[in-house]
């Protein structure tokens, strides 16, 4: 009696794996076709690794990524009318103010980062810059900086925000309009486009968050809480700074507000391709998949936070957010 129970759940066992093992493969199968990504320059190196890691499960999916500026990103889609899968932003909050209710639903906090002085061991005076005298540094006539348009990239935004935040805490009158004002000519749409000037020698540092200097095996100098937009404890401190920047339509600012760094991911409401769009997003998110990637490649996991409209997240999604 008891052999034959033991073989009739030995039977069970294997029926329920088998239909499980069919489940999934026709589900891998249902998967597939184009996957248009638009995403953060500051995303480009753990995006392309997400991806290869995703298409080992879900093989028929061809993913086509763009890296821009966030900012930049978001246009493409309210000016250009340009269709993607999914958005993911650098700054969660150019998600809620560009594209949300009119082109996306809900808005997932996933990943933190924060500003840092990236250089290489060619920069000008890389053995003695510190976080008492980066300033003074960067404004020695033969040493050039660079950063991001804070038009188009919120690394640019963050920069200003930096240099205010840090001409409060260094007590320095001016600071940041002397280095706003010097080295101008160095200034690029995004972040990734200034890592060219840095191998090339041509300039000798660059504002940038701290993840792409540690994805680009660069020097960095970690800057004071205070300064570097990345601790929430200081997110009043943060607020008191603001930096205007050009609107969705002509002649029209947005003005952006300093608080912690944290970048947000939504999937557009004409996403082409929402299967494989929710694949995705639910890989990027889970903890021993994507999350993992972003872990290393240094921008920890905030997951999970309060999202607004919590009700419209797709099923799969929900476990990735909390309701506000």
């Amino acid at each position: 009696m008891k052999t034959r129970l033991s073989l009739s759940w030995l039977f069970l066992t294997l029926f329920l794996v088998i239909c499980f093992n069919l489940k999934a493969q026709k589900q891998m199968k249902d998967i597939s076709g184009e996957l248009i990504i638009f995403h953060a320059g500051s995303l480009s190196v753990p995006m392309k690794e997400i991806a290869s890691a995703f298409n080992k499960i879900y093989p028929n999916v061809k993913i086509l990524s763009e890296s821009a500026g966030s900012v930049a990103s978001a246009r493409k889609i309210t000016d250009l009318n340009r269709h993607c899968d999914i958005m993911a932003s650098a700054d969660y909050s150019v998600i809620d103010k560009m594209l949300i209710p009119r082109y996306a639903d809900w808005n997932i906090k996933f990943a933190s980062n924060e500003m840092a002085i990236v250089y290489s061991g060619k920069s000008r005076y890389a053995g003695k810059i510190n976080t008492q005298n980066w300033y003074e540094t960067l404004m020695k006539p033969d040493v050039a900086f660079g950063r991001a348009d804070p038009n188009s990239d919120p690394c640019g935004y963050r920069t200003v925000m930096m240099l205010q935040l840090a001409e409060k805490y260094y007590k320095k009158p001016g600071l940041a309009k002397n280095i706003m004002d010097k080295d101008e000519e160095y200034n690029r749409p995004k972040e990734v486009d200034l890592l060219a000037l840095i191998e090339s020698e041509s300039i000798d540092y660059i504002f940038i968050y701290r993840s792409v200097a540690i994805q680009h095996n660069l020097k960095y100098l970690v800057l004071p809480d205070q300064v570097n937009l990345k601790n929430p404890a200081c997110a009043n401190l943060y607020a008191t700074a603001k930096v205007e920047i050009n609107g969705n339509k002509p002649g029209a600012k947005e003005v952006m507000t300093g608080e912690p760094m944290i970048y947000g991911v939504t999937i557009l409401k004409d996403a082409p391709n929402k299967a494989a769009a929710e694949a995705f997003v639910a890989f990027l998110l889970t903890k021993n998949q994507g999350m993992k990637i972003m872990e290393k490649d240094g921008q920890p996991s905030v997951i999970p936070m309060p999202v607004q409209n919590f009700d419209k997240l797709p099923a799969a999604l929900k476990p990735f957010a909390q309701k506000k």
